[in-house]
């Protein structure tokens, strides 16, 4: 099944994709990069910056400097861009302002927000730095990189627990993960992954050293870690244990590959190497067999039994501490029996039990996060249960609904988390009960809830609102990433979306010859209408051609109206004259040319009472 990809179809817009594809080609081949900066300061490279932040929610929080996107979103393209530009030419980071977010366990959790133009400056350097990284980065780690998700690593574990027999699992938790990365370490890992363009290592060492403003106004000068919040922190994150990732295949997936004398290779029908013929052969010896699945800073390894546990958890330890100076949580690491006890992972927990005398997974919600989503929604319910008025009730019913929804679609993919949603909905539904007034029978127009909802006994109405029912749920399997989906190949792309149909021509054309004193805002949202219009007149349904392509707003600037994409459309030159049109004579020569018929003509009216224009009759 296809889906769309946000940052695969952006990079198309400003003609950056091929960019990115030769970066990540050119990465796997081993090349060495000494001047990246040409690219990172490149035009084409900071207005994608731009695109990528401002669809962010975050872009609307501001650091130190009290700014924002929507600040940036005022500056002409050119201006824009030249900013940016100066910031690389002597790069000082501002300081990064500190949020403390609560966590569940009642501690906080430090986030820190760069200000705008550090953002843009980070996404710049993201951009050209991912394709490169992506092509030597281990394939079984998941955690912040592109089309890898949480389900992909599940189901990973999944495969390693019921299919390759591995009962034993070393969980380490390394201690304040990102508080305590080693700078020096890290610039060398960056160098060794073939980034080796001084100028650029310098802005991250600066990036790294950026002072922090606590909440209580003092400074901090970071000496080691990377800031939660940073937009490159994942990307360093991933460089950083990347380094692990390659030390546990090569204990026994690659180790065939490292043998001087490989045991004899043999092939299958369609000329791939069977590498479980080697593996069968090393079972006979004192290797151990060994796997890593890693989300972020969270990973396991798997074994086969309980003395090579012990043996891989104490060189996993020590090899942290001395390659990369990070000290482990004893109180988190340790040893799981599989067939005996819960092995917790991303919010699940699982274990094997007997089935038809075979081991299969049994998953589900991990303990605390069953009690911390019950008491969640028993929150968002105490807020239903006073409105201020109806459409407070709608709202945060809404907003109750949409939570049921994400925890669903989280959770679904645990073949035993229905008992844990029983559980919940229990809790839930005795607040409801005693809180709110229901009613057990309802219409539901919305039709997405219907579709979902509609059959189950467990819906309740307030006023005629639906309140849907977390218990309602089906599980599903977990989906393993296909091996050929990679956003930087032509061909991975194609099992991820669907490219726009759009005259890529016109749409670079729109690009490299954006509209003068018009702001980065209203030159970017031009793009993207041309493509959410499939490069059609909103009125005619004609294509569009260069030349003849009008931005008009529909609530004129005069008038108050703004650059948002909202209050943008795009239509030919012609029905642009005609919107504006007041004399009659020059109304008839265009209705005559455009051969408009009613339904055309009715939304062309929308747009001239908008502009406080007389309508054209009909």
């Amino acid at each position: 099944m296809k889906r769309n990809n946000h940052k695969s179809t952006t990079a198309n817009y400003y003609d950056f994709q091929k960019v990115q594809d030769k970066l990540y080609s050119d990465s796997l081949n081993g090349k060495i990069f000494k001047h990246l900066m040409d690219i990172i300061s490149s035009r084409e490279n900071i207005e994608l910056a731009y695109r990528n932040i401002k669809q962010n929610k975050g872009s609307h929080t501001s650091g130190v400097d009290k700014q924002n996107i929507d600040d940036l979103a005022k500056l002409s393209e050119n201006d824009y861009v030249e900013i940016i530009r100066r910031k690389f030419s002597n790069y000082h980071p501002k300081a990064v302002r500190r949020v403390e977010i609560p966590k569940p366990n009642g501690k906080v959790r430090p986030l820190g927000i760069p200000c705008i133009s550090d953002r843009i400056v980070q996404q710049c350097i993201l951009q050209v730095l991912e394709p490169i990284c992506e092509a030597k980065f281990y394939d079984k780690s998941y955690g912040f990189r592109p089309n890898r998700s949480t389900e992909n690593a599940i189901a990973e574990v999944e495969r390693l627990m019921q299919r390759s027999h591995l009962h034993y699992v070393v969980d380490v938790d390394i201690k304040g993960f990102f508080d305590n990365v080693n700078h020096r370490k890290l610039i060398r890992q960056i160098w060794t992954l073939g980034i080796q363009d001084t100028k650029l290592l310098q802005i991250i060492k600066q990036m790294l050293k950026a002072p922090v403003k606590l909440p209580n106004g003092d400074m901090q000068y970071p000496k080691k870690g990377t800031p939660q919040g940073g937009i490159l922190s994942p990307l360093l994150a991933n460089v950083v244990l990347n380094e692990l990732d390659w030390w546990v295949a090569s204990q026994w997936v690659l180790f065939p590959n490292e043998l001087k004398n490989p045991p004899k290779a043999q092939y299958n029908q369609k000329g791939y190497r069977n590498m479980g013929h080697e593996y069968r052969i090393m079972r006979k010896t004192n290797l151990k067999e060994m796997y890593i699945v890693r989300y972020a800073d969270d990973f396991k390894i798997f074994c086969k039994t309980k003395s090579d546990a012990i043996k891989i958890k104490t060189a996993v330890i020590d090899w942290l501490s001395y390659r990369l100076k990070l000290e482990v949580s004893k109180d988190k690491t340790g040893i799981t029996n599989l067939k005996r006890r819960y092995s917790e992972f991303l919010g699940f927990k699982i274990k094997l039990q007997t089935k038809c005398n075979k081991s299969v997974v049994n998953a589900r919600m991990c303990d605390k996060a069953v009690q911390r989503t019950t008491d969640k929604l028993i929150n968002q319910i105490k807020l239903i249960q006073h409105p201020e008025d109806k459409a407070k009730l709608y709202q945060r019913i809404n907003v109750y609904n949409s939570m049921v929804m994400g925890i669903q679609n989280y959770y679904q993919i645990a073949n035993n988390v229905c008992r844990d949603f029983n559980k919940i909905q229990f809790a839930v539904s005795r607040v409801i009960k005693n809180r709110l007034t229901v009613a057990k029978k309802g219409e539901v127009q919305n039709v997405i809830l219907r579709e979902r909802y509609g059959n189950s006994a467990q819906m309740r109405w307030v006023n005629g609102i639906p309140i849907v029912p977390i218990g309602y749920c089906k599980s599903r399997n977990p989906m393993s990433k296909k091996a050929i989906v990679n956003q930087y190949t032509p061909e991975g792309r194609k099992e991820l979306f669907k490219p726009p149909d759009v005259d890529f021509g016109v749409m670079y054309y729109l690009m490299q010859n954006p509209i003068q004193n018009r702001s980065i805002e209203y030159n970017d949202n031009r793009i993207s209408l041309y493509c959410a219009q499939h490069g059609k007149c909103a009125i005619t349904g004609k294509k569009l051609e260069i030349g003849c392509i009008h931005c008009h707003h529909k609530l004129p600037k005069n008038m108050g109206g703004t650059d948002k994409y909202k209050n943008l459309i795009l239509v030919s030159d012609e029905v642009h004259r005609l919107i504006h049109s007041t004399k009659f004579e020059t109304v008839s020569e265009y209705l005559s040319k455009l051969k408009l018929d009613k339904e055309q003509i009715s939304k062309l009216n929308k747009l001239r009472v908008m502009a406080e224009l007389e309508e054209i009759k009909q």
